[in-house]
């Protein structure tokens, strides 16, 4: 069976550049018409200009209700429905332990990471997700969620509530909408930057996989994730980390 996404409608945050961007231009070249948010515009128009497919803008801050709920309703109108949604934004103000957080910025964390997937599923069910065949959310979270690391300690706290909240969302909105989440590894990604950049090869070398993570990895996963390959899967956590985890390297 072909990987493909013909008549989908599919809706991507975080995504001008990174993982973001990478599913959402996997998905237009599958055939889905995708349309694409982020906060900034621009980044926005230049992430589009290198899609191919059926590809539309909308800047919105992830965890602003007003801005998600206008950019749901723009997605419908524009295409007609909504099959797909992709919860990738994220942030990370805040480096260190736990311990050492503010809580302006620890609110900040909250509200983008585990509170917008939830605002951006509830808002896209409203507007008719699970009414179509085989809708989906994916939900990209962290094998940071998975373990425990000193380094961005309340992010994986807010990515392993990310988790669980996938797993609530797959039982309560079975079997119209199937929920799943990937933890991504080490990607190399601007966002992830000050964790890898000044360090690459000797991270590499300790993965059973020799090699940081690209966003077409994780881009992969969540192409098959909303494929009518995937039907039986929700409520599951798709791990693509080269192996990480296995090395200690959560």
């Amino acid at each position: 069976m072909e990987l493909t996404l013909d008549g989908k409608v599919a809706l991507v945050t975080g995504a001008s550049k990174g993982i973001g961007r990478a599913i959402a231009a996997a998905y237009a070249a599958a055939g889905a018409k995708v349309m694409i948010s982020s906060r900034k515009e621009d980044a926005l128009k230049e992430a589009a200009a290198t899609m191919t497919g059926d590809v539309e803008i909308f800047a919105a801050n992830a965890g602003d209700a007003t801005a998600a709920g206008e950019c749901v309703q723009a997605t419908v109108e524009r295409f007609g429905g909504i099959d797909i949604l992709v919860n990738n934004a994220a942030t990370n103000p805040y480096m260190g332990p736990v311990l050492g957080i503010d809580e302006g910025r620890a609110a900040k964390t909250v509200q983008v990471n585990q509170w917008g997937p939830l605002l951006w599923t509830q808002l896209a069910v409203k507007a008719g997700l699970g009414e179509r065949p085989n809708a989906s959310v994916l939900n990209i979270a962290s094998i940071g969620g998975l373990s425990t690391s000193p380094a961005i300690a309340y992010y994986n706290v807010t990515k392993a509530a990310l988790i669980h909240l996938t797993k609530n969302l797959a039982l309560e909105l079975g079997p119209k909408v199937r929920v799943n989440a990937i933890a991504p590894g080490l990607v190399k990604t601007d966002m992830a930057r000050a964790l890898w950049e000044a360090n690459e090869p000797a991270l590499a070398k300790r993965m059973p996989m020799h090699r940081l993570g690209e966003p077409d990895d994780i881009a992969n996963g969540a192409l098959f994730l909303a494929s009518d390959l995937a039907t039986w899967i929700t409520g599951d956590v798709l791990i693509i980390d080269g192996g990480a985890l296995l090395a200690g390297m959560g």
